[in-house]
C-alpha cells in the first residue's frame, strides 16, 4: 500500500510539472518577408551584418553640427519622454512578473458589529437565551494567495510585457534617430538660406551700382527715365527676395532651438554659407539594413506582445489552480485577542473553473486574435514604408546630383549672356532691358545652384535615416 501510494504521489508530481510546462497559445514566429534583391535605383541588395555607425551626422564634418546633435539628444523634451515611456514599460514587466510569486499580505481590523435579533433569534431552539448582538471583532492576519500557473498565463503575460518594453526601447531610439535627423535637415536648410541671403546681397550691391549708373546717365542725358526705373524695380524686387529669405532662415534657426531643448529666444545659430560636401554614398545598399530599423523592430515586438496576449486570453478557458490562506489572530473582544485560544489558520488549495461566461472569453480571445493580426498588418506596412522611403531618398540624391551639374552649367551660360548683354547696351545696340533680364536669370540659377546644394545634403540625412542610421 506504501509503495502504491508513494507511485501515485510522484506520478501526480510528474504530472503537476509535465502540466507547469505548458504554455498556452501559439509560440511566436517572425513572419516570412519578402524583400528586394535590388533597388530601382541601382545596386544589389547584398548581405550584410556590418554594423552601422551610430553618430552618422559626424560623416558631414561638421563640428557645429556634432555640437548641436549632441544638444539636441540631451535636451530634447520629445526625447525626454519616450524615455520615460521606456521606464514605465520596464516596470510593468516587474508588476507583471510578480503573479510568479506567492502574495503575502497583513490585514488589521477592529470592526463594530450588531447582530439582527430577527435572523439569528430565527436559527435557535425555543427558550435558548440569545447572545449578545453588539460586539466589536478584533483581526490581526496574514493572508497568502498563490495562483500555480499551470496553463501559461503568467508566463504569457511576461512575455507580452516584455515585448512591450522592448518596443518603447526600439520606439526610443526612433525617436533619437528621427530628431537627429530633423536637426542635421534645420541645420543645413538653414545654411542653404545663409548662402541664398550672400547670392541676394551680392546682387542687391551689384543692382544699387546699377541704379546709381543708370541715374547719372539719365541726368546726363545718356539714358532715358525708364531705364533707371527698371533698375530701380530689379533693386526692390531683391530687396524683397532678401526678406523672404531673412524669414525663412529665421523659422528655420527657431525649428532648430525647439529640437535643441532651447528657448528661441536665446538661441543663435552662427551663420556660414559654406554647406559640406554630402559623404560618398556606396554603389549597394544591403536590404538587410531595413531589418535594422527601430521602427520595424519595434513593430516586430508589438506583435511579440499581441501573440503573447492570445496565450493569455487561451489561459482564461482553463481551470485556475492556486494555494491560499489565512493565519493569525481574532477574537470578540479585546480581553483575550492575545491569547492562543484566539489563533486562526486556513490554507488548502483552490480551483476556480470558468463554466458560463455569456461569451465575454471567448469574445477576449477573438478580440486578441484580431489585435495580433493588426500588429502584423502593422509590421508588413512598417516595411513597405520603409522601402518606399529608401528608394525615394536614394532617387532624391541622384537627381538633386544631376540637377547640381545641371545648374552649374546654366550658370556659367548665363553669366557668358549678362556679359554680352552689358556689352551690346553698352555699344548701344541692346536696350537696358536686356542687360535687366540677363541680371535676372543669372539670379535665379544662383539661387536654384544654392537651395539644390542644400536640398541634396538634406536628401542624403533622408537617406540615411531611412536606412536606420548609416552604413559602414
Amino acid at each position: 500500500m506504501n509503495a502504491r501510494m508513494e507511485s501515485r504521489i510522484i506520478l501526480g508530481l510528474a504530472t503537476s510539472l509535465a502540466l507547469a510546462a505548458c504554455n498556452a497559445g501559439p509560440n511566436f514566429k517572425l513572419p516570412d518577408v519578402m524583400l528586394p534583391s535590388k533597388w530601382k535605383s541601382g545596386g544589389a541588395a547584398s548581405v550584410s551584418d556590418l554594423p552601422m555607425p551610430d553618430e552618422w551626422w559626424k560623416l558631414f564634418g561638421s563640428a557645429d553640427l556634432n555640437r548641436l546633435e549632441n544638444q539636441a539628444l540631451e535636451s530634447n523634451q520629445e526625447l525626454r519622454g519616450a524615455l520615460a515611456r521606456v521606464e514605465t514599460a520596464r516596470a510593468l514587466v516587474g508588476v507583471q512578473a510578480a503573479d510568479w510569486f506567492p502574495q503575502l499580505s497583513m490585514k488589521n481590523g477592529m470592526n463594530y458589529e450588531r447582530l439582527s435579533q430577527t435572523s439569528f433569534g430565527a436559527n435557535l431552539p425555543a427558550g435558548i437565551t440569545l447572545p449578545p448582538l453588539q460586539r466589536r471583532r478584533f483581526q490581526n492576519v496574514f493572508e497568502l494567495g498563490w495562483e500555480l500557473d499551470l496553463w501559461g498565463r503568467v508566463r504569457r503575460g511576461v512575455e507580452g510585457a516584455k515585448a512591450s518594453g522592448a518596443a518603447a526601447a526600439e520606439m526610443l531610439s526612433a525617436q533619437r534617430l528621427s530628431i537627429a535627423a530633423e536637426v542635421a535637415r534645420l541645420y543645413f536648410l538653414a545654411h542653404s538660406l545663409d548662402r541664398q541671403v550672400q547670392v541676394v546681397n551680392e546682387t542687391i550691391d551689384l543692382r544699387q551700382e546699377a541704379l546709381n549708373l543708370q541715374d547719372s546717365r539719365f541726368r546726363g542725358g545718356l539714358a532715358n527715365e525708364m531705364d533707371v526705373s527698371r533698375a530701380r524695380t530689379e533693386l526692390e524686387l531683391a530687396r524683397n527676395d532678401l526678406a523672404a529669405l531673412e524669414r525663412q532662415r529665421g523659422n528655420s534657426e527657431n525649428a532648430l532651438a525647439v529640437m535643441c531643448g532651447q528657448l528661441p529666444s536665446t538661441f543663435r545659430l552662427a551663420k556660414n554659407a559654406r554647406l559640406p560636401s554630402p559623404p560618398r554614398v556606396p554603389g549597394a545598399m544591403p536590404s538587410t539594413l531595413l531589418q535594422r530599423r527601430p521602427d520595424i523592430r519595434a513593430a516586430e515586438q508589438k506583435m511579440r506582445e499581441a501573440n503573447a496576449q492570445i496565450g493569455v486570453a487561451k489561459a482564461s478557458f482553463y481551470p485556475a489552480f492556486s494555494i491560499g490562506g489565512t493565519g493569525g489572530l481574532e477574537s470578540i473582544g479585546a480581553a483575550n485577542f492575545y491569547d492562543a485560544r484566539s489563533r486562526v489558520l486556513t490554507i488548502g488549495p483552490n480551483m476556480t473553473l470558468p463554466i458560463f461566461q455569456g461569451g465575454k472569453l471567448r469574445g477576449n480571445l477573438a478580440a486578441s486574435k484580431a489585435r495580433y493580426e493588426e500588429a502584423l498588418a502593422s509590421y508588413q506596412q512598417s516595411i513597405l514604408k520603409a522601402l518606399q522611403e529608401v528608394e525615394d531618398s536614394m532617387l532624391d540624391v541622384r537627381a538633386y546630383t544631376r540637377q547640381k551639374a545641371a545648374l552649374d552649367a546654366a550658370l556659367a551660360a548665363a553669366r557668358d549672356t549678362e556679359r554680352l548683354a552689358q556689352l551690346r547696351y553698352d555699344k548701344g545696340l541692346a536696350s537696358y532691358f536686356e542687360v535687366v533680364d540677363a541680371n535676372r536669370t543669372v539670379l535665379n540659377a544662383k539661387l536654384l545652384a544654392a537651395q539644390v546644394e542644400g536640398q541634396r545634403l538634406i536628401a542624403t540625412v533622408a537617406m540615411l535615416k531611412a536606412l536606420g542610421g548609416g552604413w559602414q
